[in-house]
């Protein structure tokens, strides 16, 4: 495990606790948040213009708090990560006077699918957070005690930076090919047939590279204007627009949405109308998404109570599929955290599949990648417990060399006894668009 030298929590050995300073104020709204993060590494959290950006830069060795946690710990990650946030809370001095979700002390985090997985998982607070909700607007500043806050810093200012030109990528088959994918599928199908598992969620990836010094704030520009009802994100180098939030706390208040089942929309109103009767009668996406919805209240009720949910799925339509969806609310009753609760929903059936450790243990066999932190939790936590973490999906990992940047992207599909692999993995190409799409 390993964490900057901006901060490291005192119950590891030889871990040294610095207190922060943090005040947040109001300010007027801006129309475009964006337009104040990092080009090269922007840090953001955005749903339908709202959301919470970090201004400037985002760079985690230098931000007055990060905590990155490796695998081989013998801990879930989101266990140690959410005693370090506890122990930054209990050392911070804040002064907020707005005090709704999202303001005051404020870290942006990306964990990775698997326990054993080589990517690291992040929680970053950073310098300076300018957020929206609502028509109102704030501005968070923090630093180290005994540091001056951003504002008192000699010629500080807060202005936007001009987005950089356009520019274009492409990807290709990465470590699964097509007919690997299949396969693949297929060998899924020989272990629910064995009845080992019921549902295993298998990916596939794409990679490729973009020209060194992209502007990525067009690209998460791009997805949350194409998507404005996904939470479309950017995290450590991981961009992308998922339509299922993991879990959302506020103020005691516990929500979350599953999804499972998957349709892409038809070319006109005819057949968009065919494809969502289609799913909403298929027996087989019912149940794929009774499975993911089945496990997810089972790890959300001891942590809660007056838990409910619909007793039949909706459709969700996004600009490019349909998806089965159901909404659980509940009142938490165990005094947990949003990272809390991501330790014990992450993962569900939905990504991974059911039972959810059979199914893990055979993702590790079957596919040929390291999934790093693509369906893995995604997000935001503040010093109140409150957070929005969604599962890491329509995404890819964009990561910095001497003379390009390399991008790899993922998609996946619920695979149970009635799975067909050709379908599955045209379904992957229509969960591909968004992000191939924004990439062009």
């Amino acid at each position: 495990m390993a964490a900057s030298d901006r901060y490291r929590p005192t119950n590891y050995p030889g871990w040294v606790t610095k207190r922060l300073i943090v005040q947040t104020r109001e300010f007027d709204p801006v129309d475009d948040l964006l337009a104040y993060a990092d080009p090269d590494r922007p840090l953001a959290w955005l749903r339908r213009g709202d959301g919470i950006v970090a201004v400037g830069s985002s760079d985690p060795a230098t931000a007055p708090a990060s905590i990155r946690v490796s695998a081989g710990q013998g801990v879930l990650r989101s266990a140690i990560m959410a005693d370090a946030w506890r122990e930054i809370v209990a050392n911070a001095e804040v002064d907020d006077p707005v005090g709704v979700p999202g303001t005051g002390l404020v870290g942006f985090g990306a964990l990775t699918f698997d326990e054993g997985s080589e990517a690291d998982s992040i929680l970053i607070v950073p310098s300076i957070i300018l957020g929206k909700h609502a028509g109102r607007g704030w501005i968070t500043r923090i630093a180290i005690a005994g540091d001056e806050l951003p504002q008192d810093q000699p010629g500080a200012t807060i202005d936007p930076c001009a987005y950089g030109p356009h520019w274009a990528g492409t990807v290709g088959p990465g470590a699964q090919s097509p007919n690997g994918y299949q396969a693949s599928v297929r060998t899924a199908l020989d272990r629910i047939g064995s009845g080992a598992v019921s549902k295993i969620v298998l990916a596939r990836d794409l990679a490729g590279t973009i020209p060194s010094g992209s502007d990525l704030r067009r690209l998460v520009r791009a997805l949350s204007t194409g998507y404005p009802d996904t939470w479309t994100f950017a995290v450590d180098g991981l961009v992308g627009a998922s339509p299922e939030t993991l879990v959302t706390v506020q103020d005691g208040t516990v929500t979350a949405r599953v999804l499972a089942g998957t349709i892409g929309r038809g070319a006109d109103a005819d057949q968009d109308a065919a494809a969502s009767a289609h799913l909403a009668s298929s027996t087989k996406d019912i149940d794929e998404h009774e499975y993911a919805v089945q496990s997810l209240l089972d790890s959300l009720r001891p942590h809660v109570r007056a838990m409910a949910s619909s007793e039949q799925p909706f459709l969700l339509k996004l600009p490019n599929l349909f998806h089965l969806a159901t909404d659980v609310e509940a009142e938490l009753s165990d005094g947990g955290s949003a990272l809390d609760l991501v330790g014990a929903l992450h993962p569900t059936a939905a990504v991974a599949g059911t039972p959810t450790k059979v199914a893990v243990a055979a993702i590790r066999e079957i596919e040929p990648f390291d999934r790093g932190r693509y369906a893995g939790p995604v997000g935001w936590i503040d010093g109140e417990g409150n957070g929005e973490w969604a599962i890491a999906l329509r995404c890819a990992q964009f990561t910095p060399s001497a003379d390009a940047i390399a991008v790899t992207a993922y998609a996946g599909a619920g695979i149970v006894a009635a799975s067909d692999p050709e379908t599955e993995l045209l379904e992957t190409r229509v969960k591909f668009r968004p992000l191939v799409d924004a990439l062009a």
